[in-house]
C-alpha cells in the first residue's frame, strides 16, 4: 500500500499562488469579471472568486445624469485595485475598469481617426467636460460649435458624436471636439447642395446674420454672402439699414466658388441698374439739387437720385474757402446745388461742382470795381513778396511790395502796414480765371499817374528828354515829376550823374529842375528817369557830329562844340 504524503507550507504557497495568479501578475492591477451577490444601501457587494468580496459604488455603474440599473446576480467587470486592504477586503473600482476598457477602444479609434461619441456633463476653466464611454475628455469653448454658443445647456447629458483632436494615455488626457463633426458634416451638406446652384439663379433666403459689411443669408443649409455694395445701388451705410436678422430675401446667385464652397449673393442686380442713360440725363453743365450722403477728407457725396451719386471734389467747393475740410463748408443729409463737371459712365462716376453753381466773387468783384477803382479793405496778412488785402465779396487782393509805396521795396515797403490795419487801394488788374488781384496803394499818392488811363505811356516816350522838377530828396534817389503837372518818377542815386560825385542826392533841392532821360516805366506805368543815361546819349551825339577823341580832338573840345551849336539852335 503505497504511503500518502501530506502537502507541506511549500506545497500550500504554490496552490495559493497558482489560484491568484502569482504574486505579481496576479488580480491587482486588472480587469477582471465578477457577479453581485448583494445591495447594500448605495454600495453593491461584488465576487470575483477571492477570499474577500469587494464594494464598488452603485453611482459607478451609472451614466452621467442617471441611476444605476444593478440587481444581484449581474456579471460585471470591475478593476482590481488591492486584493486585501487593511480590513481584509478586495479593493475593486467599476470608473477605473470602465476607464481602462474605454482607453483601449479610444486609442483603436483615435488610430483610425474615427467618431466617438461622448455626453457633456461638466463645466471646467476654458470648457467641458465629456464621457466617452468612461474615460473623460476635455472639450475646449470653441471646439463646441462652428459659431460661439452663448448657452450649452441643451447639449449637456445629449449623447453625441465627438471628433479625437488629442490623447495621452499616460497623463490620462484627452482633447476631444463637436465642431470638427459639425463642419464635416457641413461640408458634406454644403457640397451636396452647392452642386444644384448656378451662378443668375435668383433664389430666396433667410438671414442669419448680419456685419458690417454685408449678411449671412441661408439658402437652404449653405450660406451666402450678400455684400453691402450689392444690396442696393444706393449708398448703405450699414446693412441693418436694408434688411434684418429672419427677413426672407429674394438674390441673385452672383459667384460660386466651388473650391472653397463660397457663394456670393446680390439684391440690387434685381432691379434696374440707374446708372444706364445716365450721361444724357445729367449732361455736363446741368445744374441739379442733390442731398449731401457722406464726407471724406478729399471732398462729398451728393445723392441725385437713388443709387446715382455725384463727388463734389475738395477743390470745387468753394470760391474763396481753400484748405478747408468739406465738413466745414456742408453737411450730411444738407440739399445743395450742384453743377455736373464730367461724367463716366463706364466707371461710374460724376463729377460735380459746389462752387460752379454759385457767383464767381472774382468776376463779381471784377464787374464791380474794374481796373483804375478805389476800394477800402484789411491788411490780412503780409508775406516776404507783399501785403494781402480783404477786399468786398469775401475776396483777397494783393499789394506787391513795389506797389506800397514810391521809393521804398522790400521789408521797409513793408513795415509800413501792418495786420488789421484798413487801408484804400487800387485796382490794377484781375485775372478771373486765376483768382488774382493785383492792388498798389502807391498810385493813390498825389502826382501819381491814372492807372489803366494809359497817362503815362502816352504823355512820354522811352529814352524821351524831358525837364523834371525835384519833389522829394531821399537817401536813395530823388522823386521828381515831368513838367510842371505830369508823371511822377523815381531818379536812383546811380542814375544821378557818371561821376560818384554827382551821385549825391544831396547836391539836389526840393523845386530844382533839370534835364532827364525816360529810361522804362514800372509795372504800374510810374516812369523812371535817367541823368547818367542822359549824358551818355548826349555823348554818343557829340562823337558823331564833331568827331572822336581818337583824331586828336579832346572830349572838352568836342562837348563845347556840341553846346555852341546847341545854343546857336
Amino acid at each position: 500500500m503505497a504511503s500518502t504524503a501530506f502537502p507541506t507550507r511549500d506545497d500550500f504557497a504554490a496552490m495559493l499562488d497558482e489560484s491568484l495568479g502569482g504574486a505579481e501578475g496576479g488580480f491587482e492591477g486588472r480587469v477582471v469579471k465578477g457577479t453581485v451577490t448583494g445591495i447594500e444601501n448605495d454600495l453593491a457587494v461584488i465576487d470575483i472568486g477571492l477570499k474577500s468580496e469587494g464594494r464598488v459604488p452603485l453611482r459607478e455603474f451609472a451614466a452621467p445624469g442617471q441611476k444605476a440599473d444593478l440587481k444581484v446576480g449581474d456579471e460585471v467587470e470591475v478593476y482590481v485595485d488591492r486584493v486585501e486592504n487593511a480590513n481584509g477586503e478586495t479593493m475593486l473600482s467599476r470608473d477605473r475598469a470602465r476607464r481602462e476598457a474605454a482607453w483601449d477602444r479610444l486609442e483603436e479609434e483615435f488610430n483610425k481617426e474615427a467618431r466617438v461619441e461622448g455626453v457633456i456633463f461638466g463645466r471646467v476653466k476654458g470648457g467641458f467636460t465629456v464621457d466617452l464611454g468612461g474615460a473623460v475628455a476635455f472639450l475646449p469653448g470653441s471646439q463646441v460649435d462652428i459659431r460661439p454658443v452663448r448657452d450649452v445647456g441643451p447639449l449637456m447629458d445629449l449623447p453625441q458624436p465627438f471628433q479625437i483632436l488629442k490623447m495621452d494615455r499616460r497623463r490620462g488626457n484627452i482633447v476631444v471636439s463637436r465642431r470638427a463633426i459639425l463642419e464635416e458634416t457641413r461640408a458634406e451638406q454644403r457640397s451636396g447642395l452647392i452642386q444644384n446652384l448656378e451662378e443668375g439663379q435668383i433664389i430666396e433666403g433667410a438671414v442669419k446674420n448680419i456685419t458690417d459689411y454685408g449678411a449671412f443669408v441661408d439658402l437652404g443649409g449653405i450660406d451666402g454672402l450678400l455684400h453691402v455694395t450689392d444690396m442696393s445701388y444706393k449708398r448703405v451705410n450699414h446693412p441693418s439699414e436694408i434688411i434684418n436678422i429672419g427677413d426672407t430675401v429674394k438674390v441673385q446667385i452672383i459667384r460660386i466658388n466651388r473650391d472653397t464652397q463660397r457663394i456670393s449673393l446680390g439684391m440690387k442686380q434685381l432691379e434696374a441698374d440707374p446708372w444706364e442713360g445716365v450721361a444724357a440725363k445729367y449732361p455736363v453743365g446741368a445744374k441739379l439739387t442733390g442731398t449731401v450722403t457722406n464726407i471724406t477728407d478729399y471732398g462729398a457725396f451728393v445723392e441725385l437720385e437713388p443709387g446715382i451719386e455725384g463727388l463734389v471734389h475738395v477743390s470745387e467747393m468753394s470760391w474763396v474757402k481753400k484748405n478747408v475740410h468739406p465738413g466745414k463748408i456742408v453737411s450730411t443729409s444738407q440739399e445743395v446745388e450742384v453743377i455736373v463737371l464730367e461724367v463716366d459712365s463706364e466707371k461710374r462716376r460724376i463729377s460735380l461742382g459746389l462752387k460752379q453753381a454759385q457767383s464767381n466773387p472774382w468776376g463779381a468783384f471784377a464787374e464791380a470795381h474794374p481796373v483804375g477803382s478805389v476800394v477800402e479793405g484789411e491788411v490780412k496778412n503780409a508775406t516776404e513778396f507783399g501785403l494781402f488785402v480783404g477786399l468786398p465779396g469775401d475776396v483777397d487782393g494783393m499789394v506787391h511790395m513795389s506797389d506800397i509805396a514810391w521809393g521804398i521795396s522790400g521789408e521797409e515797403a513793408l513795415h509800413l502796414h501792418r495786420k488789421g490795419e484798413t487801408v484804400q487801394v487800387v485796382v490794377l488788374d484781375v485775372d478771373v480765371d486765376k483768382e488774382r488781384i493785383s492792388l498798389g496803394i502807391k498810385q493813390l499818392e498825389k502826382g501819381a499817374p491814372a492807372v489803366g488811363a494809359g497817362a503815362a505811356a502816352g504823355s512820354l516816350k522811352k529814352n524821351e528828354t524831358v525837364t523834371v522838377t525835384v519833389l522829394e530828396v531821399r537817401d536813395n534817389g530823388l522823386e521828381v515829376q515831368a513838367g510842371d503837372d505830369g508823371a511822377t518818377g523815381f531818379i536812383k542815386r546811380a542814375d544821378l550823374g557818371r561821376d560818384r560825385d554827382e551821385q549825391r542826392p544831396d547836391r539836389y533841392q526840393v523845386g530844382q529842375k533839370f534835364d532827364a532821360m525816360v529810361i522804362g516805366f514800372d509795372r504800374s506805368k510810374k516812369p523812371n528817369f535817367s541823368v547818367k543815361a542822359l549824358q551818355i546819349a548826349e555823348e554818343k551825339q557829340a562823337v558823331a557830329q564833331y568827331g572822336s577823341s581818337d583824331s586828336g580832338a579832346s572830349l572838352g573840345d568836342i562837348l563845347g562844340e556840341a553846346l555852341k551849336a546847341g545854343k546857336k539852335d
